[in-house]
């Protein structure tokens, strides 16, 4: 079935900095993708903070490319390879992908890294309190990211052939040491809340150490759901998935009920019976309720969890920073996000009554 060329409106020319060499990139997709392909029409996505994404149209059907970006990289980041194995594995379960194409891993193609998978028409929904959304829609769309989010904690990793995605067991301890050492890469300044959470959080672990696929960034903008129903199509962005604890992910996803972030947005404050949002807790139940983990060691672990998250958001935002400092980075708001990181560590440091 032939689709129209006209791009998504989120999709506009190629930023200057984020361009490559469209011939090589022809020649590699006759071969890899489509060979009956005559010309493709190149669009990049706006955002993409992490990993530049086009819009492709090959002249049969519309694709989205996701690459490294350019520049000196931190190590282990920008998983793309990550990504296009996991979302390859994914395919056949109830988590909901796109359909998955080819893996270019020579950087002489266009520069850096790449892989291809099908373009989902859909919404994607920047702000997690869903202006211009109906109450009761609100509910249903917030019941399925807890339903999509138990369904991937239910795979069997290995039967999908992941059993070597990461390490089994003290991920968070693995995770903490990660983040830490990513963080001190890229920092910029001081910052005495990270500091703070360096030293108390693995001081602190957890005690309950369940092995599942994480997603690592599951958030409302990383889904898209159905044009009209209040359905996930499809989860992106897994760049930093791993096999992990499922409560640091459900603690990610929560972390928004405790702030409210520019564009993003958040749900410190909102009138949960006049939205349709579920409380922090409904959405926890309702995780649970789909099969999803449920926090063994009470209130202080799930704090714990929350912290963490965001104590991994502000090293993510620090990065994106020293990124844009360094002119590289895939969005031009990305200097925004050094504001970010002692407002994410603070709130932090409120959770589990620690003193920056």
């Amino acid at each position: 079935m032939t689709h129209p060329i006209e791009p998504p409106a989120a999709a506009r020319e190629v930023r200057e900095r984020h361009r490559f060499d469209e011939e090589k990139l022809l020649a590699w997709w006759k071969d890899a993708v489509r060979p009956q392909t005559e010309a493709l029409t190149v669009r990049q996505f706006k955002g993409g903070q992490s990993n530049p994404t086009f819009w492709i149209h090959d002249g049969d059907r519309a694709w989205v490319l996701r690459k490294k970006p350019p520049g000196e990289l931190l190590p282990s980041a920008h998983a793309v390879e990550r990504e296009h194995r996991i979302m390859s594995a994914l395919a056949d379960t109830d988590v909901p992908v796109p359909e998955v194409s080819a893996l270019c891993e020579d950087p002489e193609v266009i520069g850096t890294p790449f892989f291809v998978m099908a373009y989902v028409e859909g919404r994607i929904f920047w702000n997690v309190q869903l202006p211009g959304v109906e109450p009761a829609e609100r509910t249903a769309i917030y019941e399925e990211l807890a339903r999509v989010l138990a369904a991937l904690h239910q795979v069997d990793h290995r039967e999908v052939g992941l059993g070597d995605y990461g390490k089994g067991g003290q991920y968070v301890a693995r995770q903490v040491a990660r983040w830490t050492k990513q963080y001190q890469a890229s920092r910029t300044g001081d910052v005495p809340a990270m500091e703070a959470l360096i030293r108390f959080l693995p001081e602190h672990l957890p005690a309950s150490d369940v092995t599942t696929l994480v997603h690592g960034d599951y958030r409302m903008d990383n889904l898209i759901f159905h044009p009209t129903e209040p359905r996930c199509l499809a989860v992106l962005d897994w760049e930093l998935s791993t096999l992990g604890h499922p409560l640091a992910d459900a603690a990610y996803t929560c972390m928004l009920y405790d702030v409210a972030l520019p564009n993003v947005g958040g749900l410190l404050g909102v009138d949960f019976a006049a939205t349709g949002i579920p409380p922090e807790d409904e959405f926890l139940a309702r995780y649970v309720a789909h099969g999803g983990h449920e926090p063994p060691g009470g209130a202080a672990e799930w704090a714990y969890f929350k912290a963490f998250s965001l104590f991994r958001l502000a090293a993510i935002a620090q990065g994106v920073y020293k990124r844009s400092l360094q002119g590289n980075a895939s969005s031009d708001q990305a200097s925004m996000f050094g504001a970010a990181v002692g407002h994410l560590a603070g709130i932090a440091c409120r959770l589990v009554g620690v003193s920056p």
